[in-house]
C-alpha cells in the first residue's frame, strides 16, 4: 500500500511540472541566519509571458511557529529593487503542517508574485531573508531552526 501511495505521488508531482520554467533550492543545514539572505540568480528572463513566482519552503518538526515572515528583494537589471514583506501560514491552529510530504519534512509552495512580467531582459537577483521574531520581542530571531531548504519556483501563468 505504501508503495502505491509513493507511485501516485510521483505521478502527481511529475505530471504538473510542464509549466515550470525555474526551480532551485538552497539547503540550510544548521538554521536560517537572519543576516544571510538566500540568493537566486536569474538569467535572461522572458519579458513577454506572465509568470507565477513561488517561494518553496521545506521544514521539519524543529520549526516552532505556525507562520513565517520573510522579506524578498527582487533586484532588476536597471538596479531598481522591489522589496516585499510576506507572511505565510505554515500550520493549522491545531498544529498540523499545511505543507505536503510523507516524512518529517514538509514542503510548502507559497505565492510570491502572481501574473508577473519581468520588465526587461537581463540578470535578476532574488534575495529571501527570514524576518521572524518572538511575540513581545523587538529583535528578530538570529538563527531560525526547522527550515531545511528554501527554494524559488517560476511557472508560466495560465
Amino acid at each position: 500500500m505504501r508503495l502505491l501511495k509513493v507511485f501516485f505521488a510521483f505521478i502527481l508531482l511529475t505530471s504538473c511540472n510542464d509549466n515550470v520554467e525555474y526551480s532551485q533550492y538552497v539547503s540550510i543545514p544548521s538554521g536560517w541566519d537572519k543576516t544571510k539572505p538566500i540568493l537566486f540568480q536569474l538569467e535572461q528572463m522572458d519579458t513577454i509571458t506572465k509568470k507565477n513566482l513561488f517561494v518553496m519552503i521545506r521544514n521539519d518538526e524543529k520549526y516552532q511557529f505556525s507562520n513565517l515572515f520573510i522579506i524578498t528583494r527582487l533586484e532588476q537589471p536597471n538596479n531598481e529593487v522591489i522589496v516585499d514583506t510576506l507572511q505565510f501560514e505554515m500550520a493549522t491552529p491545531e498544529g498540523e503542517w499545511l505543507g505536503y510530504g510523507f516524512s518529517a519534512i514538509k514542503e510548502s509552495k507559497l505565492w510570491y508574485k502572481e501574473n508577473f512580467k519581468f520588465p526587461q531582459k537581463g540578470k535578476y537577483t532574488i534575495k529571501i531573508e527570514q524576518a521572524m521574531r518572538k511575540i513581545g520581542e523587538n529583535e528578530g530571531i538570529e538563527l531560525l531552526d526547522g527550515i531545511t531548504e528554501v527554494g524559488l519556483r517560476i511557472e508560466t501563468a495560465k
